[in-house]
């Protein structure tokens, strides 16, 4: 209820071109139209949203013109939202808390038993992403809302590859625009759109994906530090989304495969298959 609450302000609030861009909720007053559901072990909350017209969704794979394209109008959203951040509910959600929420589950008798094989590296993870954070500043980035989930089945287009409409906002939050580029660089890498999918690391470093980050650095400048926290945003995207809230998400065939994935490639796989320095250098950083 509070991400849709701020969801909704961020909707009306958001300046052209993107006043149509976001799927309003449906209201009863003052208050979103939200029904909460119990029975037994289910407890169920349900947002209802107003329909919102849908025009093209991109090709799986874009061409040059398009990621550039794509860049800039994600840079230009971005700006608008961190134009308004101010004027949003605050979120009593943080970066910090989550990973805090997920050390709290794993020490516990559940959390031991299900992670029973990985509580080490768990443990090891997080401590590694709060540590870094920290070296980083994090406390000192600008927070806006960030809906970290761009699979292009989950936003329209204008046929000159402008926004028009977004929907679907299970990953909503307010944090570093840092979180929306991992799915952004999947979303422009030369594999595209797949329908079975990894969360491999290395499109952060892809080609594609510095050509996206170049045109978007143009419309609105990104920061060492920010490209510094790309990895860490990344990890705390594996522990969060994939690790901690993994079977709420995906199919139990996808959750057991990408967590195991998470041990064995994604989590060893940061240090080493990322590169700042090759952004730094495309940015002239």
């Amino acid at each position: 209820v509070e991400d849709h609450t701020i969801i909704n302000v961020l909707s009306n609030n958001l300046p052209e071109p993107f006043e149509n861009f976001l799927a309003r909720s449906l209201m009863k007053g003052n208050t979103l139209f939200v029904h909460r559901f119990q029975d037994g072990i289910a407890d169920i909350w349900v947002v209802f949203y107003r329909p919102i017209r849908i025009k093209h969704k991109l090709p799986k794979i874009l061409s040059d013109q398009q990621v550039t394209k794509l860049a800039e109008q994600f840079a230009l959203f971005h700006k608008a939202c961190h134009r308004i951040r101010n004027t949003l509910p605050t979120s009593s959600k943080t970066l910090n808390s989550d990973v805090d929420h997920l050390l709290e589950f794993a020490n516990s008798d559940v959390g031991q038993y299900e992670y029973r094989m990985n509580l080490d590296v768990i443990r090891r993870q997080c401590d590694l992403f709060l540590e870094k954070i920290h070296e980083l500043r994090y406390r000192d980035f600008d927070k806006i809302p960030v809906f970290v989930d761009w699979n292009i089945g989950n936003f329209s287009v204008t046929a000159s590859c402008r926004f028009f409409s977004r929907w679907d906002y299970d990953w909503f939050r307010i944090c570093s625009r840092v979180l929306d580029f991992y799915f952004l660089s999947r979303v422009v890498s030369e594999i595209g759109d797949q329908t079975v999918f990894s969360y491999t690391i290395e499109q952060l470093n892809g080609e594609r994906f510095l050509k996206f980050l170049q045109a978007y650095h143009r419309v609105f400048p990104l920061t060492e530090a920010e490209i510094r926290f790309m990895p860490e945003a990344y990890r705390f995207f594996i522990l969060n989304y994939v690790i901690k809230f993994g079977r709420y998400f995906f199919r139990d065939f996808y959750a057991t495969r990408l967590q195991k994935e998470a041990f064995d490639i994604y989590f060893p796989s940061i240090e080493r298959g990322f590169d700042a320095e090759k952004i730094l250098r495309a940015l002239k950083i």
